[in-house]
């Protein structure tokens, strides 16, 4: 079966990458989010994106139109109906992943591969919730998605092999370079990502050196293009310690275990960039 029709659910900031993306590669795209105003202010996300992209010399006039008249927006899940893939970019919260994907299954025909942008959560449990355990896996895009390069695959208990050249067919269609994990919290990127990254809240939060020194050491020392604190504050402080839970729960190991400094950044409402401050203003 060949994938000539792209749903996405969620166009918050990762769902609008994965839609414009998608729309670029020459795939017809249905975006469907929970109400007026949530799909109002992704469509905007993702007009406001393209446009950057033709500005910018990446996209030209006609690529930009075509992309854009690929684009379709929705509020109802039955919009879905004739996808060939669904990729869901929801709430980091599996109750609700379950909902969505058990709903889906309901909707869409049998051959349909549903997929789930998740970060840490089971694909398992996700694909749980359908009778189509075998056409489930994770689709982990990295933020912005049309720009970053690579999809983190994740193979739950049950994909098949089928799903998952379907699944790399998608990816190269899409420009992107593709890695696979089993199904384990955090995968690859973030199972080695997390625990550096709270390492690095841990030595501001013991002043052992400014945010600035530490985000500089690790930029000009180790060659990154940016430093822990200032990818915490792009991914999101909140998101962060989402991750960071949900692999201390499963593994138990004090690498994972969210800084205080961390928790309370997060209650107070500092979740980095997205919010106006996180351990920089922005």
């Amino acid at each position: 079966m060949d994938i000539r029709t792209v749903g996405v659910i969620g166009c918050g900031l990762m769902g609008s990458g994965i839609a414009e993306q998608a729309a670029r590669s020459g795939f017809s795209v249905v975006v469907r989010e929970i109400n007026e105003t949530a799909l109002e202010a992704g469509r905007g996300r993702v007009g406001k994106s393209l446009k950057r992209g033709l500005e910018r010399g990446k996209l030209l006039q006609e690529e930009y139109e075509s992309a854009s008249s690929r684009l379709q927006y929705t509020t109802e899940l039955e919009g879905l109906a004739n996808c060939d893939l669904v990729i869901e970019a929801a709430t980091e919260n599996m109750e609700i992943k379950k909902r969505i994907f058990s709903a889906l299954d309901g909707l869409v025909p049998p051959h349909v591969i549903l997929a789930s942008n998740t970060s840490s959560l089971s694909i398992a449990e996700i694909a749980s919730a359908t009778t189509r355990p075998d056409k489930v896996l994770g689709v982990h895009f990295f933020n912005p998605v049309p720009v970053m390069p690579l999809i983190e695959y994740v193979r739950g208990f049950q994909t098949s092999d089928e799903t998952m050249q379907m699944a790399r067919a998608f990816g190269a269609a899409l420009g992107k370079e593709t890695v696979e994990s089993k199904d384990r919290p955090g995968f690859i990127v973030n199972r080695l990502l997390i625990p550096y990254t709270l390492d690095a809240i841990r030595l501001l939060e013991e002043q052992v050196a400014s945010k600035e020194d530490i985000d500089k050491g690790i930029q000009l020392g180790l060659n990154h293009p940016m430093g822990p604190l200032t990818l915490a504050d792009f991914v999101g402080l909140d998101t962060l310690l989402f991750i960071a839970d949900a692999m201390y729960e499963e593994f138990k190991d004090m690498r994972y275990a969210a800084p205080p400094l961390l928790r309370r950044m997060v209650t107070a409402g500092y979740h980095g960039r997205k919010t106006g401050k996180g351990f920089y203003s922005y």
